[in-house]
């Protein structure tokens, strides 16, 4: 399974968007982190870092030993792209950040890795194709 990080300046609209991703997302896991760890607007590498390791399922409260198949991180803008990139390179888990929009891309990653046979690849691939829906 792949699990899914969605990383934003705002600690409440990282959690938002992975409630509504987590309506399309059945067993797979999904971990928000924003914010700066202070309450005030921002990101945080290894906040991030702990983000993609419980998404991965190393660690925490089920004693995962890491069993995802990889990591797919979804961030909003600018110095989340920077934290994410430190934290894949931290963290011991597979990962790939999506050149995506992150709610979109979370909701498209979220029905991807329903898939029994999703990869990361395929998981990026379906996040990053968000990019193309039309709203209008």
């Amino acid at each position: 399974m792949v699990g899914i990080v969605v990383v934003s300046h705002s600690e409440r609209a990282a959690e938002g968007i992975a409630e509504i991703a987590a309506e399309m997302a059945g067993d797979t896991r999904i971990e928000p982190v924003g914010g700066d760890g202070k309450g005030g607007i921002g990101t945080v590498p290894d906040a991030i870092e702990d983000a993609i390791d419980a998404a991965a399922g190393a660690g925490g409260e089920d004693g995962g030993d890491g069993d995802a198949d990889g990591v797919v991180v979804l961030v909003d803008l600018g110095s989340a792209v920077m934290n994410a990139d430190v934290a894949v390179e931290l963290s011991d888990a597979e990962a790939v950040i999506a050149d995506a929009p992150v709610l979109e891309g979370a909701v498209n990653a979220a029905v991807a890795a329903t898939d029994p046979s999703a990869t990361v690849e395929s998981v990026r691939e379906q996040a990053e194709a968000a990019r193309d829906i039309e709203k209008l």
